[in-house]
């Protein structure tokens, strides 16, 4: 394992598609949604341990899932769990990651990449994070990893592609586009150089600094003045502050869409980014009628197909006469709605928040 090669998990989001599953104090990435025996960031973090030595995986998230943190990957030290004081998007804490990594090592190659995503291919995903690992320690470039479209999907961003490469089918991007109507998605699928921007990404600590220098420089500087306290006791109290004077901002708008050193390979090795319980029903084993249920041991279902269920174990459930819907139950609250109807769950969560408080979010 090359000791230049680092990773920077990101488990900071509320996972609020999944409520009410997923909580504000226990989101999804520290769930086992898929029913496999481990949450998504135990899954992220052994991919990782594949890869890199296990004290170069750091884990970004919000300082209020430290424990969770701690509790689920015990191997980490203190240090390598970097709490963000305030939800800011991915700029900020993807900055702080790498001046932080930085100041230990100038020389590191970092592997940014989201905590809940899965991956079906683990052998191909190590294959592709090396060779990009060895084209960022090369060049000054910044890489992010293109899904191959299998569909013309509207819930994922589109990276266009161009012929002129890096390296070995690492290609320069031509053009970032934000969730597409279905017409423009099919267009893009038809035109064979569209790949779905999977957030994953690979630079070298400089690269990423300069870009920071050159796309958003007051946030580089505010991260520059705290070159003396990280990895000490005063780096905490100086990421209050820091953090207070960020911008809410993604690295994708900041810095991925403007930057000219930009390349991305594609690469397919069974991924979904798990963002909704649609997402999750693909994925799941299902039964002869096409029912997905995560914990089946007291479900019993009657003339129903096409179902999501996700249940407490101990809960005896009896589904009749249904079809196409989500029925998920947590924490005292249970969710019924059709499939197709996902996308307003959000709205549902902030309708319960303005109605019952926090006390079911």
């Amino acid at each position: 394992m090359n000791k230049n090669n680092y990773a920077l998990i990101m488990a900071g989001g509320v996972g609020s598609r999944f409520w009410p599953v997923s909580r504000t104090s226990y989101p999804k990435q520290f769930l086992d949604v898929l029913g496999t025996g481990k949450s998504l960031i135990q899954n992220t973090f052994e991919r990782f341990k594949k890869i890199l030595p296990v004290e170069n995986i750091y884990i970004l998230t919000n300082e209020n899932y430290f424990h969770l943190v701690k509790e689920q990957l015990p191997e980490l030290t203190d240090n390598q769990i970097i709490g963000e004081p305030i939800m800011r998007n991915t700029a900020p804490c993807i900055a702080y990651g790498c001046y932080k990594i930085q100041k230990t090592n100038p020389k590191a190659q970092v592997v940014v990449a989201p905590s809940d995503h899965l991956i079906l291919d683990t052998e191909n995903f190590i294959s592709v994070i090396n060779q990009t690992l060895s084209a960022a320690e090369q060049n000054d470039c910044l890489i992010t990893l293109g899904i191959k479209p299998s569909r013309p999907d509207t819930g994922y961003g589109y990276i266009q592609y161009e012929n002129e490469i890096l390296s070995k089918n690492i290609h320069k991007v031509k053009t970032f586009t934000e969730k597409p109507s279905l017409e423009i998605a099919q267009t893009f699928l038809a035109s064979g150089d569209f790949l779905w921007n999977s957030g994953i990404f690979i630079w070298s600590v400089n690269a990423i600094i300069n870009a920071f220098d050159l796309y958003l420089p007051e946030m580089s500087e505010i991260f520059r003045e705290g070159k003396n306290a990280y990895n000490t006791d005063t780096e905490k109290e100086f990421i209050q502050s820091a953090f207070q004077r960020c911008t809410n901002i993604s690295i994708d708008y900041g810095i991925m869409e403007k930057a000219e050193n930009v390349y991305v390979m594609p690469a397919d090795f069974g991924w979904s980014d798990l963002g909704t319980w649609s997402s999750v029903y693909e994925l799941a084993e299902k039964d002869y009628v096409g029912n997905a249920v995560i914990n089946p041991e007291k479900v019993i279902m009657y003339n129903s197909s096409n179902c999501m269920v996700n249940v407490p174990k101990e809960k005896l459930v009896i589904l009749n006469g249904l079809h196409d819907f989500i029925v998920v139950e947590s924490n005292n609250t249970l969710m019924i709605c059709p499939r197709d109807q996902e996308q307003h769950v959000k709205q549902v969560v902030a309708d319960v928040k303005h109605k019952f408080g926090n006390q079911y979010i």
